[in-house]
């Protein structure tokens, strides 16, 4: 798998950081981002939960024009 970088959270005050990747194979989106506490992680459960092979993360709002960018040239 070969990863494209994107972008980063550049407001975020240490080196790891929310980022996000494409992946040059298939074109999806590869994103690191925060852990949900415990009760968004309820909340979403509550909607679609969440399998054993899956995670969801909390990307931060200004992180939405660095996804568009990741979409685009996924």
């Amino acid at each position: 798998m070969a990863l494209r970088y994107i972008g980063t959270d550049t407001t975020c005050p240490n080196t790891s950081c929310p980022t996000v990747w494409v992946d040059e194979a298939d074109g999806s989106l590869v994103i690191q981002g925060y852990k949900l506490d415990a009760e968004t992680m309820g909340e979403v459960n509550a909607t679609a939960p969440v399998q054993e092979n899956e995670t969801v993360v909390r990307i931060p709002a200004r992180m939405a024009s660095v996804l568009r960018g990741a979409m685009r040239e996924g």
